[in-house]
């Protein structure tokens, strides 16, 4: 099978469908991140998905023909973060640290911790299927390591951090309104490339704050692939739960069965988040369904809502319109709530709004 580069998908509601497929038929997860302007050593554009790249300053080991992933030595990953000096978080996968190139350039490096929930068998998924996508607003997978006994996934150091860190540590500058919608639209962008610009599609199955990266123009960028699933012609269906608490969709609760519609719930709950300023872990979704009430018996608006934090600078109706749209995305009924196709039209008319404005 050939792997032909397409155009970027970006702000394309009909966007070609590109061939993907794993080579573990038993495994229903996937993890997919990219980008849509990644160029070769030589900077000439990339001219197929099975070229490979790796960023100066350590020496690549060998490459994953499969994927074009590659794989970097231990050693060298050692000396980039000082001997794993420079830990700068930690997630469901394990630590992270902060890698400095010989050239000054800058990766972020993955550790899977010995007791994560996520097991090598994940690891393995993530390595083949990481990079076949390109999407500017995917995180960048760089390369891995696999030494050691060690388990290591290197991307490329999203600078900003983490969307949730914004929303919610008072040691960061509150986000205005702008730039909130724009976020809403570079993680609809994400999604609607998954769930309609590949085949099979990929579901995420673990949208949340901590999960979207900013870089360093604060253009946002899904992580965390570790949960991943194709949309395969068999079920779907999993024995144990997954996800974070707060953004599990209810239906797949009940039906143990995860679809897309599930990752547009996540994304729902995501919304209210830019716009209330409250974590789901804190009674977000509660708060939520009061409002909704008070809003349905015309008593106020979705504006009453509003994350303090804003203090009140935010167009009224383009907040109405973004949570109205939220509502839908989480509402019981799986087949009721949109497509991320469609919230990606709604939201990009909002932002062009807020633009002209």
């Amino acid at each position: 099978m050939r792997w032909l580069r397409q155009p970027s998908q970006i702000g394309n509601s009909r966007a070609a469908r590109i061939p993907i497929s794993g080579h573990d038929g038993d495994d229903s997860r996937t993890a997919i991140s990219a980008d849509s302007s990644v160029v070769t050593d030589d900077h000439s554009p990339m001219s197929t998905l099975r070229m490979s790249f790796c960023p100066r300053g350590l020496k690549k080991a060998n490459a994953v023909p499969a994927s074009g992933i590659l794989k970097y030595s231990y050693k060298d990953i050692e000396k980039a973060t000082c001997n794993f000096t420079t830990l700068i978080g930690e997630g469901a996968f394990g630590p992270v640290y902060r890698a400095r190139m010989s050239t000054g350039e800058t990766v972020a490096v993955k550790v899977l911790a010995k007791d994560s929930k996520q097991g090598e068998k994940e690891f393995q998924t993530e390595v083949r299927l990481l990079g076949r996508l390109h999407h500017r607003n995917l995180v960048n997978l760089v390369g891995y390591c696999a030494e050691k006994q060690q388990h290591m996934l290197i991307y490329v150091y999203m600078s900003r951090g983490c969307l949730a860190s914004h929303l919610y540590s008072e040691k960061v500058e509150p986000l205005n309104w702008e730039l909130r919608v724009k976020i809403a639209l570079d993680v609809a962008r994400a999604l609607e490339y998954l769930h309609d610009g590949v085949i099979p599609s990929v579901m995420h199955c673990d949208i949340k704050s901590s999960n979207i990266l900013l870089d360093e123009s604060m253009r946002a960028r899904v992580a965390d692939f570790g949960l991943s699933r194709e949309a395969k012609a068999s079920s779907t269906r999993a024995s144990d739960i997954q996800g974070t608490f707060g953004y599990v969709d209810p239906d797949y609760l009940k039906t143990r069965s995860f679809s897309e519609k599930s990752d547009v719930y996540s994304y729902g709950v995501l919304l209210f988040e830019l716009v209330a300023g409250r974590n789901p872990l804190q009674g977000l979704m509660e708060y939520v369904q009061l409002a909704a009430m008070s809003v349905n018996e015309g008593e106020m608006g979705w504006e009453e809502i509003g994350d303090p934090r804003l203090q009140g600078k935010f167009n009224v109706e383009e907040l109405d319109r973004v949570a109205a749209l939220a509502h839908e995305c989480v509402s019981c009924n799986a087949k009721r709530r949109p497509s991320m196709r469609d919230v990606l039209q709604v939201l990009s008319r909002i932002v062009d709004n807020v633009q002209a404005a």
